[in-house]
């Protein structure tokens, strides 16, 4: 079996986060695994299972299985995948919320026909990213994050654009999930048309490698995992 060790003697953050003091608070757990079980029924009804398959709520589940299980590499991979888009996101409702469209991630929270309590359970968008460095901080960060959710991805992206709809397949008011993680382009009624499906979903799943994924890799190895060395061993 593989255990994982922080070695903290020139990291005192790291020291602080240290075994056992690093172990998740039961409040962490228990909320979280409380939110997930409601929200994961309303989301199935709403939106049908192949919504589950974005990234933001695959790396719902990742944290899901962090808090309980304590390894660092869930939350890793969840870190790594949302944390740009997600900050992304947030500034973009503080924009909508004063006033400002700036990229329209955030506008479906602001459409009166959607219920309520919906668009509060989509505020996940919000707070999912500061629990996860809340998590990483206390776990350390595995530095194989990059490569397994970059795996990952990959995978959710050929899905979508291989096995589910596209834009304008379904009928008009349909709550189905459409161009699920926009392999299809940005617009969930339009797929863009500036150059070839698969060009376009190979150039997309770059420029979240680039923009989004080594980013956030680069950023999380040296503040969490840099001279701490999470290692693993026999």
């Amino acid at each position: 079996m593989k255990a994982r060790f922080i070695d903290t003697t020139s990291d005192p953050v790291a020291a602080l986060v240290s075994a056992p003091s690093r172990k998740l608070p039961p409040a962490l757990k228990w909320g979280f695994t409380a939110f997930m079980a409601v929200l994961v029924p309303i989301y199935w009804v709403h939106y049908g299972p192949a919504n589950f398959l974005y990234f933001c709520d695959v790396a719902l589940f990742l944290a899901l299985a962090a808090v309980w299980t304590e390894r660092p590499i869930y939350a890793s991979m969840a870190t790594v995948g949302v944390l740009v888009p997600q900050l992304l996101w947030c500034v973009d409702l503080v924009l909508h919320l004063v006033g400002f469209e700036y990229t329209g991630m955030t506008n479906y929270m602001f459409d009166a026909n959607k219920p309520l309590y919906l668009r509060l359970l989509s505020l996940f968008h919000g707070w999912l990213p500061f629990m996860l460095l809340f998590i990483v901080a206390r776990l350390g960060y595995d530095r194989r994050a990059l490569k397994a959710w970059t795996a990952v991805a990959a995978v959710l992206c050929l899905v979508g654009f291989f096995l589910l709809p596209a834009p304008g397949e379904v009928p008009a008011g349909s709550n189905d999930a459409v161009n699920v993680n926009y392999v299809y382009g940005i617009s969930e009624t339009k797929a863009q048309t500036w150059m070839a499906p698969g060009l376009y979903l190979i150039a997309w799943m770059v420029t979240l490698l680039v923009v989004c994924y080594l980013p956030a890799h680069a950023w999380l190895r040296a503040r969490y995992a840099g001279d701490t060395r999470l290692q693993d061993r026999e």
